[in-house]
């Protein structure tokens, strides 16, 4: 707290402060804001654990994602038969094989249902963070030139982008996966083709669905940068920086993307959900990840076709999705509120 004091030397009242209050830039307030969201707050860490699993998956599962026990096919602890009680145990006349060996049950090949989940984190969340950046990169470079240039160049640049709108994004992304996995098939040893097929093999199917994704993931982000260009570059700084003979990089890059990082930040959070979704579904109609890859959508597609006598083999990584999908809202939420320059000052 400052400490006024009165100075005797001089006539009248002099106030001396002996204490200066240091001011707060926008991002700390922003992260002071943050912290105070429970809400935000639960999403990062739910977040933040999904990020440890996928890192040391390799210690936590159990056994190998892809190990077949067929013996064990469609076994299930004996908690979960007591979760589900249509699922009646062989030992009181029913039909399911209980084995506590497999923490959340085997699927109809006996590959443990824990280790595929938690190998399957990975999946979801390489795709929560390269979506994002695919769309930041050629979003935000077309946003700033068509908006910073304008004319002729924004009319095209915009026009192209209104043009990739009047696909369904879903539909665009269906059609394009089955284009790779039709062109790509078996292509000539030493093309670019060949290559691109053995780069998708070994990433278990996942270049195609960034390639996928990304190549309509950006196209909101442009517009969005746009706009908030449009709304900055005739601020007074601006012209400030123009004044002083700043080149066109710099006033781009180096004034006005700094000052329009916020909106795009939560825009691309809050996008993230949608980018899971996408994966997912690829995955559960068959134009994901390549078997025996561990995905979420895949193992939610295996499990629904016994989803009446084995309901654990869909729920538990329908739970999983769900999980992560509502702590990336929350998160964004968060953001939205933390990064609200009407907030500045509020608590």
């Amino acid at each position: 707290m400052a400490v006024l004091e009165q100075s005797g030397n001089t006539p009248g009242m002099v106030v001396q402060l002996n204490e200066k209050r240091k001011g707060e830039s926008l991002w700390v307030e922003s992260w002071r804001r943050l912290r105070r969201n429970k809400a935000a707050v639960v999403g990062g860490i739910i977040i933040l654990l999904n990020l440890l699993v996928s890192i040391f998956a390799p210690v936590i599962a159990l056994k190998p994602y892809d190990k077949q026990v067929l013996v064990d096919n469609n076994a299930a602890p004996e908690w979960v038969t007591k979760v589900f009680p249509n699922m009646k145990p062989r030992e009181e006349g029913g039909y399911v094989t209980v084995n506590n060996s497999y923490p959340l049950g085997a699927d109809q090949l006996g590959r443990d249902m824990f280790s595929r989940i938690v190998y399957g984190t990975r999946v979801s969340l390489t795709v929560a963070f390269v979506g994002p950046l695919v769309s930041i990169l050629i979003g935000t470079t077309v946003g700033l030139i068509a908006g910073y240039f304008g004319g002729i160049l924004d009319n095209l640049l915009m026009r192209l982008v209104e043009i990739m709108y009047a696909f369904p994004t879903l539909l665009f992304i269906i059609l394009l996966m089955t284009f790779f996995r039709t062109s790509f098939a078996n292509p000539e040893a030493g093309t670019l083709a060949y290559t691109l097929g053995q780069i998708d093999l070994a990433s278990g199917g996942m270049l195609f669905i960034f390639i996928g994704i990304g190549l309509t993931s950006w196209m909101q982000m442009a517009r969005l940068v746009r706009g908030q260009v449009l709304s900055v570059r005739e601020q007074e700084y601006i012209e400030a920086a123009h004044a002083m003979g700043a080149q066109t990089g710099r006033v781009m890059f180096g004034h006005i993307l700094p000052n329009i990082l916020g909106p795009l930040i939560v825009a691309e959070t809050l996008t993230i959900p949608t980018y899971i979704s996408y994966e997912a579904f690829l995955s559960f109609i068959g134009l994901g990840v390549n078997p025996p890859t561990p995905s979420w959508g895949s193992m939610i597609a295996e499990g629904s076709r016994t989803i009446s006598s084995y309901p654990n083999q869909a729920i538990f990584p329908a739970l999983a999705l769900f999980l992560i999908m509502f702590a990336f809202n929350f998160l964004g939420d968060g953001l939205r509120d933390a990064l609200d320059p009407r907030m500045r000052g509020v608590d």
